[in-house]
């Protein structure tokens, strides 16, 4: 029997669609980077990971709809994710937007590099240009995607399209020759695999979170909680609590979100009996639509109560049952 990390994706979809959700999982791990990086290049970071999940929600969903014989499974996700982004920035589009826009919009984290990090960028570059120079084609173009353009090793295999395996094979060749090269280069090479490492540590973790958090919106035993509107909170201001049972995991997503004076947050929290519980500081985007993504073994249980507040003052906004 063929594994589900061995199987092509669409045997995998066929699976899926027979009701084996746990095919969903290598097609997650094969394709989000794709799909995050499709959805990166119009949106923010935020934004961009939350159509990552919107799009395997909708293969999830849509497994019914795919059918092997009119095409390959990846240019059917691929037509999903754009469809995702594109929905997202006509929506955006048609938002009002609200005076002090461009201080709200600095305040959202947008993933690109601090000053710090760009400069570090030029500085490797002209570090280890020379040594790239002496190396073979192949391995000058990995480990130039690798650590020149910050991307991880499934991204390094998808752009050159080789197997993973190669992909790794190309950059372990490459830094050993580069082993060879002046020690300036291998100073600015030793702190670059640091930050990399890190950053394919931080990437991997939101990639396996996020995986994890798709498991748990597709069980057929998780519940959606409504958070409806405070009274004196505009009335299309709403939130929703995503969990399950026995899942340390949840998902809260926010909508129309008013913006904050500055020196405020919103602060989104649970109880269980009588004890709450802070989950997270909240983070809307220009629009007033946030996601945020927990895992805490509390979640376990289904919570008694679900609300987000506005700090300092811890004034309800919007909260399960209503405010």
């Amino acid at each position: 029997m063929v594994s589900h990390d061995d199987a092509s994706d669409e045997a995998l979809m066929l699976e899926l669609r027979a009701g084996r959700r746990e095919a969903l999982a290598p097609l997650y791990r094969r394709h989000a980077p794709l799909v995050f990086r499709l959805a990166a290049q119009s949106l923010d970071r935020a934004s961009a990971e939350e159509i990552v999940q919107e799009v395997f929600f909708a293969v999830w969903r849509g497994a019914d709809r795919f059918d092997p014989a009119r095409g390959p499974f990846r240019p059917w996700m691929v037509q999903i994710a754009h469809y995702r982004v594109l929905n997202e920035l006509r929506r955006r589009s048609r938002q009002p937007v609200p005076d002090g826009d461009d201080e709200l919009a600095s305040a959202v984290p947008d993933g690109a590099p601090g000053p710090a990090e760009a400069v570090w960028r030029e500085q490797r570059r002209a570090a280890l240009a020379a040594a790239f120079g002496e190396l073979p084609e192949a391995q000058r173009q990995a480990l130039g995607l690798a650590f020149l353009e910050d991307l991880s090793h499934e991204q390094v295999a998808d752009a050159l399209a080789v197997p993973l395996g190669t992909a790794k094979t190309r950059i372990r060749t490459g830094l050993q020759r580069l082993r060879r090269a002046p020690q300036l280069a291998m100073v600015a090479l030793a702190c670059l695999l640091v930050v990399v490492a890190v950053r394919l540590v931080r990437e991997e973790g939101t990639l396996g979170r996020d995986e994890r958090a798709l498991g748990m919106l597709t069980a057929s035993d998780s519940v959606n909680l409504r958070l409806g509107p405070a009274a004196d909170v505009p009335a299309g201001t709403h939130g929703r609590y995503r969990g399950r049972q026995g899942a340390t995991i949840a998902v809260l997503t926010f909508t129309n979100l008013p913006a904050l004076p500055p020196g405020e947050t919103y602060r989104a929290w649970v109880r269980h009996g009588t004890a709450w519980t802070a989950l997270g500081v909240v983070e809307p985007d220009a629009a007033g639509s946030a996601r945020l993504v927990v895992e805490h073994p509390g979640l376990a249980h289904l919570p008694d109560a679900v609300r987000l507040t506005r700090d300092p003052g811890d004034r309800i906004v919007v909260a399960w049952p209503d405010a």
